[in-house]
This record gives structure tokens, sequence and C-alpha cells, in this order.
């Protein structure tokens, strides 16, 4: 059978859950049967040892054997083998309760691409979820999630959630590990989809062994996830203000020290300041080329707005500029050597020399980068032309109003 043959899948990735994987399946065709949903349930098996599979067989589930280990690797895997139109996922530890999952099906009817579950809302059993992840982790992800793209999504890591499976598959989601959960929120926002939350809940599960997740190494891969999929926040907002802080501080140096009661801030000052311009320009021409990488080989929507900074920032206009920079650190290295040549090439005040030898050196490792990187983002950019240029759909790019919005989510397609 084709996906789209039943109404809902509820998918379950499993990797030894013989202790709790029956109730869990138990519950979802409950629900099942109670609604009348025309529906299945659906295990993605990661390799158990522990007789899972047949457990699951038994309770009326069907298994999908899933060799590449991870959380993801198995999802995946379980979102392109079901049936269903709809698909609501879920651990199999029986902390999740598959018996009220009516508010999702509510939500996906009515035309949302992603319905995601809040935990904090719906409420927290006592020991549930350990204390660093429900005051620390959890809450400050979410919080990193929201500000960089742009979301209200106030629990980004709910492990229950459904969404369409047809949009989800569009997505053409990559991750393997436990920051998948992660992909299919922010890959969801990128791309424009209707997102909702509904309250859930979350009980003790009922494992005897300690659970898969790894708090420090799964949550790094988060929000390592999240930085990469943000060239804003990662590169550009660092960059700007590492550019800005060092040009300003260093122009007010190069014309005198600065003295700030007993402090005087001279030549040291100036040559961090400088290391802070350098390294901010390669921050901002970092953004641009993660951005342009991206959207080339389909990992970020194409946004307009970058499409029209690539092709003004060509390869011309970069070496151009980068040639302009280079000539006046020639031209401040000539000046040095026409102070040097006053002293008959003898002993120079230090202070003198380092401001007239820093803008030249400065000038030359800044005209470099931007010929180098000008370079880079013109290889990058070759199957531009060729290609339609479509506006992007993230929430601070997104130019359509309010009422269109609202239209387009009535017919269940971007929000």
């Amino acid at each position: 059978m084709n996906g789209g043959a039943l109404e809902l899948t509820i998918l379950m990735p499993c990797l030894n859950e013989a202790e709790t994987l029956q109730v869990c399946v138990e519950k979802a065709r409950g629900f099942l049967e109670r609604t009348g949903i025309a529906g299945e349930v659906l295990i993605a098996d990661n390799g158990s040892t522990d007789g899972s599979q047949a457990i699951a067989t038994a309770a009326g589930a069907r298994v999908v054997p899933v060799a590449e280990r991870g959380y993801g690797s198995a999802l995946s895997a379980g979102i392109e083998a079901a049936r269903g139109r709809f698909v609501i996922m879920g651990d199999a530890d029986d902390s999740y309760d598959f018996s009220s999952l009516d508010a999702f099906v509510a939500e996906l009817r009515q035309g949302a691409d992603l319905v995601m579950g809040n935990r904090f809302a719906g409420g927290i059993e006592e020991g549930a979820m350990p204390p660093l992840h429900r005051y620390l982790g959890n809450p400050v992800l979410s919080l990193i999630g929201r500000v960089f793209f742009r979301t209200k999504i106030r629990d980004f890591h709910c492990g229950l959630r459904g969404f369409s499976r047809q949009r989800m598959l569009e997505l053409n989601l990559h991750t393997t590990g436990m920051e998948f959960a992660s992909e299919v929120v922010v890959r969801s926002v990128l791309a424009g989809y209707r997102i909702v939350e509904v309250p859930t809940t979350l009980a003790k599960d009922g494992r005897s062994r300690p659970p898969h997740l790894r708090s420090w190494r799964d949550g790094w891969r988060h929000l390592r996830f999240l930085l990469l999929y943000s060239p804003r926040w990662l590169f550009l907002v660092p960059g700007l203000v590492l550019t800005v802080l060092g040009a300003v501080i260093s122009l007010i140096l190069l014309i005198t020290p600065v003295e700030i009661g007993s402090v005087t801030f001279d030549i040291g000052t100036l040559l961090y300041a400088n290391a802070a311009l350098v390294v901010g320009v390669q921050a901002v021409s970092f953004a641009l080329l993660t951005k342009v990488y991206a959207m080339e080989e389909g990992f970020l929507p194409r946004d307009r707005r970058m499409d029209r900074v690539a092709s003004w920032l060509g390869l011309e206009t970069g070496l151009v500029a980068g040639g302009a920079l280079i000539v006046l650190g020639v031209l401040a290295a000539v000046l040095s050597l026409n102070f040097w040549n006053k002293s008959d090439f003898g002993e120079l005040n230090a202070a003198d020399t380092v401001r007239v030898v820093v803008p030249a050196v400065v000038g030359f490792m800044l005209g470099a980068q931007v010929c180098l990187n000008s370079f880079f983002l013109s290889i990058l950019g070759l199957g531009r032309r060729n290609r339609p240029t479509v506006e992007s759909n993230d929430v601070a790019d997104d130019a359509r109003s309010h009422e269109q919005r609202e239209a387009i989510g009535a017919q269940g397609g971007r929000s």
C-alpha cells in the first residue's frame, strides 16, 4: 500500500523497548478503535535484541526493520514506510499517552503541516524529566530556536508530534541522531509550514534501564544543528559586532591614544581592535558563503534578497573592492617607508610607526580575504543563473500579509 492509503500512522522508533512496547501499542490501537480512524501502528525497529519485534507484532503493530542506527534514521525510515496520510510519532517508553491523540488529529485535519506537543503546557509528571532537562536544557534550546528562527514554538524537543507525511517527505530530512527532532521543526519553519502546538503530558517512562538520550552529547548535537542552520546568528551577527567595534576603535586609536581615568588605551588595544576587524570581516564573509552554499544544496530555501546580494557582490565587484584595500595597504606601507627614510632608516618611534604599519598590514589582509572569498562565492553560484528565484519563507524574509497567510492556512498549505 502506498502512503496515504490510511488516514493515520502512529509511529514509534524502537531499540530494545520490550518492557514498555506492548502497552504503547495497545494504547495506540485503543485510540484508533475508540475514534474510528482508519490507521495503523508502525514500529521502526533499530536493531532490537530483546524480542521487541515479536512483542510488537503480537500486539497488532507492523514492524519495519531499520539497519542504520540512530533516532533520526529510525524515524526517517518509518515515515517513508508509513501508510497513513498523517503520522503521529512518539517514543515507545510509555512516557507519552498514545490513547489521547485527539488534539493532534484535529489540528492535522484542519490543515496543520506540523503539530507539536507542549509538555510544559500539558503537564510533566514528577520524575518524568531530569531537572537538568526541565529547567536548563529544553528551555534554553527552545529559546535559542525561537530567537534564531523567529517561531513561537515553546517546546522544541517534545517527542510527541504529528505531521502530514507528504509534507515531511518533501523536506528531505538528513540527520540521523537525536537532533532529528530539531531538524523537523527548523526545516518546517524555514519551509513556511503551518505549525501549531497542543498541550500534552509527559509521564515517567516504564523502563528499568537508562534512556538512550545522553544529556550533554545530544544537547550539543541539538545546539550545533541550530547554529549550522542559522548563518545569521553563527556568523553574521558576531561578525558585524566585531567589524563595527574593531573599525571604530581602530580609527580612534590611529589618531591618538585614549585616556579613561588612569587607564590609557594605545598600541596594544589598537592591535586587538584590528584583529577583531579582520576576524569580523571574515565572519561576515562566511555568513554569505554559508547561506549561498546552503541554498544551492537545498538545505535552506531560496532567499530572493540573498540572491540579489550574491549577484551584486559578483567576482568583479569583489576583486575591485579587494584590490582597493590592497592599494590602500600599499600606500600605507609607502608612507611608513617615507617616515623611516626621514630618519635615515634609523630608530623610529614605536607608537608612531605602528599607527602606520598596522593599517598597511590590515589592508593587505582584508584585500586578500575579499578577493579570495569573491572567487569562492563565484564558484558556489555557478548554477544560480539557470535556477528560478523563489523568495524565502523564513519569517524574517516573508513579505506576505497576514490575510494571505490565513487564506493559505485554511487550504492546508503554508502559513
